[in-house]
């Protein structure tokens, strides 16, 4: 069953969760490298590094990287970092069958990733919540269509970032059929806390992947963003959709190909880490008020439940 809802909640209300603070000198200097960086061709050469499948390089690469993150090989169905055939196969790794099990509520909506919380709450009209004092276009989040952005004004959003450390597959929140794929080119600024907190738009600014579903709430857009040394980004249904090849926004319709994904089934994968945005309507979905900012989540643990009135 989920939680009993608040007075807050029962009226409609929706708790906000994000970043706090205003960036510090810290924060600004370590992102304003980011700026002149050749941010595509630096994630060209990372995308053949952790392609190369001599053993004198992905075996050492494999082995510094589970040290320095501190990566958890016991929850990989295949535990040997040794017997990946290159990094980035160790970096998509499948986890265990019972390494992440679905909630017992039948209308949980679950987390689409492992990862920390980094922003929740409602869309205030065309405006998404990046950090404290930090706000970015829905419309253009969604690659610059009003029609698409639509459905989503004045409706709720959670954001999700992946560190290094974690599980880089991407799952269903709730049942859902295939309706649009976006693919939006844009920079590709690191996604840490501190260009979140300091580079304005960040989320709509760097290249990104959307998929609008139709789901028993309404429309559902999973957006999953893309960052420095983010090679590429896939997709169940149509495999590697970047890097791109072009500078122009291109979207695929799926009206005459349905693809439905059941709640916790995998839809996707980020070939090094990012983060991911789900948006729902107004009034569909009610967060789990334990979340705190920087939570860490699991896949497939429940953060929000539908509204069965909604």
């Amino acid at each position: 069953m989920a939680p009993p809802e608040s007075a807050d909640e029962r009226a409609g209300s929706v708790p906000e969760r994000h970043l706090g603070g205003r960036p510090s000198l810290a924060d600004r200097a370590k992102s304003l490298p980011l700026y002149p960086l050749p941010h595509h061709a630096v994630s060209r050469l990372v995308h053949r590094l952790t392609r190369v499948r001599a053993g004198w390089v992905r075996k050492p690469l494999t082995r510094l990287f589970i040290r320095h993150f501190g990566v958890d090989m016991s929850e990989a169905l295949t535990p040997d970092a040794a017997a990946f055939p290159d990094f980035n196969s160790f970096f998509t790794r499948p986890l265990k069958p019972d390494a992440r099990p679905m909630p017992a509520e039948e209308h949980a909506v679950c987390s689409p990733a492992d990862g920390a919380l980094s922003a929740m709450g409602r869309i205030e009209d065309d405006r998404l919540i990046q950090a404290k004092g930090q706000h970015y276009s829905l419309t253009d989040l969604l690659g610059g269509a009003p029609d698409r952005a639509a459905p989503f004004r004045h409706g709720s959003s959670a954001t999700i970032y992946l560190s290094p450390r974690d599980y880089h597959r991407v799952h269903m929140p709730v049942t859902g059929t295939l309706r649009e794929m976006v693919h939006v080119p844009g920079r590709l600024f690191s996604v840490g806390r501190h260009t979140v907190k300091s580079v304005p738009g960040l989320f709509a600014r760097n290249e990104r992947v959307a998929c609008l579903f139709d789901t028993a709430l309404g429309p559902m857009a999973m957006v999953l963003v893309g960052a420095i040394n983010v090679a590429s980004i896939e997709t169940v249904w149509a495999g590697e959709v970047t890097p791109p090849r072009g500078r122009r926004v291109r979207s695929w319709r799926y009206d005459e190909q349905p693809t439905r994904l059941e709640r916790g089934a995998e839809m996707g994968r980020f070939n090094m880490g990012s983060t991911v945005i789900v948006l729902f309507p107004r009034d569909t979905v009610h967060w789990d008020t334990a979340l705190t900012a920087d939570a860490p989540l699991r896949v497939r643990q429940a953060i929000a439940w539908q509204n069965r009135s909604g």
